[in-house]
């Protein structure tokens, strides 16, 4: 039987678009949605009433962050001291190994699917850091994450990460990579083998995708191999590149031509492919400071990006300019990828840069980034069922509330949140018609002991970072304080 919820304003769709509208309710039967509008006169088992506050489509996070926090330690660096947080030469060679216990990396994917949970995400793609692992991802990490993914209730998008080669700091200083060419194969191996779990498992929130790492870390022969595995089982790959010079003086060096080449000269720039951050092409300052058909290119192949502007922004860098690829005509889907997985700041981030970059207020396109975040992200997991509040689409919403004196005054309430609120006002999740978070709880979740845990595996990680470090510096040199600390 049917379950209604009712808010202030409901961010409906028509006519191909999001449209507004004022004291409504949406009405969903099982996984499916039935009814969107403000009268609805049918039987119902279950009303919720959620008074001021804006019901909406559920985040898609495509970069989602399923780690414990590093940029809070990383954003900060000049070069010498970033150059710590990379593996020495020296580690690659002698003295790989894992931070984390196997039970411990559980217990470290599961506090960061909470916190999706807690910000709104409903569906997502998985991004951690592999600097503290022996390689990259197991494939029985992952199907453990499946598993802790289906208790809480979120649509995964999944796959181990793997890749060819390593970012190092080499014994003269210099950035590279260094390769161990089967550890390539092997991880491509153990993204197959999850393809085919996931498949068997048959169940419609887990989905199975290739994940290689940073382009720079993938040798062609993988980077090949993945293109046709994604062909024949026509499954999605995201890959992160275009996102930085060193990328692209290494992919320069090695293959003499530019990253967004190489991608179609392995065959994977096709409509299959997600890219994050995708900042570093042509018409970037950094690079040629004009456009010479990179936007063009992404467009016509149908690949999609996956903006991160709060995390762009920290480690100083910015799409230029989101106005520009989507009047190329690239798909544009959000990513968080670092913490806190909050798309509202996000999207507040990309606004506010947008108008920056453009040097007019009315640049800040607030539509197109909620747009981004809903409908971009269904566009590039080829899911028209997702990213809108219509009969027939999934009962995948969520909702902020608007209702605290600190909220500020209502004129348009995606405006009233994009400035003056965060995730952080997330008051009820449902995924595929389950409530997996109310009120800012989850059932069976005891959020106290999960923060004190994650501080507990933060420390672990934080310490690690030393003995990858070519001077062997402690954390407290890698990682200075604001200010001085005193003993008294």
């Amino acid at each position: 039987m049917p379950t209604k919820v009712t808010a202030r304003y409901v961010l409906g769709f028509k006519n191909g678009q999001h449209a507004l509208l004022t004291d409504a309710c949406v009405v969903y039967d099982g996984d499916v949605i039935v009814h969107v509008g403000r009268d609805y006169q049918g039987p119902i088992t279950e009303e919720r009433h959620l008074g001021d506050a804006l019901l909406m489509p559920g985040l898609i996070d495509l970069d989602a962050l399923t780690d414990i926090d590093h940029l809070i330690l990383d954003s900060w660096a000049g070069p010498e001291h970033a150059k710590g947080h990379q593996w020495s030469e020296d580690y690659f060679r002698n003295r790989r190994a894992d931070v984390f216990t196997a039970e411990e990396r559980q217990q470290i994917r599961e506090y960061a699917l909470i916190q999706l949970v807690l910000h709104g995400i409903t569906t997502y793609m998985p991004i951690a850091s592999e600097v503290h692992s022996e390689w990259a991802e197991p494939l029985q990490e992952l199907i453990g994450m499946a598993e802790t993914s289906r208790r809480l209730g979120l649509r995964a998008y999944l796959g181990p990460a793997y890749r060819s080669g390593v970012n190092v700091v080499l014994d003269n200083g210099e950035r590279s990579v260094m390769f161990d060419g089967g550890r390539g194969r092997e991880g491509l191996a153990d993204a197959l083998r999850f393809i085919d779990y996931a498949t068997e498992l048959a169940d419609p929130l887990v989905t199975g995708v290739l994940l290689p790492c940073r382009i720079e870390t993938l040798d062609m022969e993988v980077l090949a191999a993945t293109a046709a595995a994604s062909e024949e089982r026509d499954v999605l790959v995201r890959l992160h590149s275009l996102q930085g010079l060193v990328e692209r003086e290494l992919i320069l060096d090695w293959h003499g031509i530019p990253p967004l080449e190489l991608m179609e000269r392995a065959g994977l720039l096709n409509q299959r492919l997600l890219i994050p951050h995708a900042t570093f092409i042509d018409r970037n300052p950094a690079v040629h400071g004009e456009d010479r058909g990179d936007l063009a290119r992404l467009a016509g192949s149908g690949a999609s990006i996956i903006h991160c502007p709060l995390t762009s922004m920290r480690y100083g860098s910015t799409l230029d300019s989101f106005n520009a690829y989507k009047e190329a005509g690239v798909n544009i889907s959000l990513g968080t990828d670092s913490f806190p997985p909050d798309l509202i700041r996000g999207i507040d981030a990309g606004v506010q840069l947008a108008k920056i970059l453009a040097g007019r207020n009315d640049a800040g396109d607030v539509a197109g980034y909620f747009d981004a975040a809903t409908l971009g992200g269904a566009n590039a997991l080829r899911r028209p069922d997702l990213g809108r509040l219509q009969p027939g689409a999934q009962a995948d919403l969520v909702a902020f509330s608007l209702g605290d004196i600190r909220d500020g005054v209502h004129d348009d309430p995606l405006r009233t949140l994009t400035l003056n609120g965060t995730a952080r006002q997330a008051v009820l999740s449902v995924v595929a018609g389950r409530t997996i978070m109310a009120d800012g709880m989850i059932d069976g979740v005891d959020l106290d002991y999960w923060r004190g845990r994650a501080q507990e595996l933060f420390e672990k990680m934080r310490a690690a970072y030393s003995d990858r470090d070519a001077l062997k510096r402690p954390a407290d040199e890698l990682f200075p304080p604001v200010y001085a600390r005193l003993e008294r």
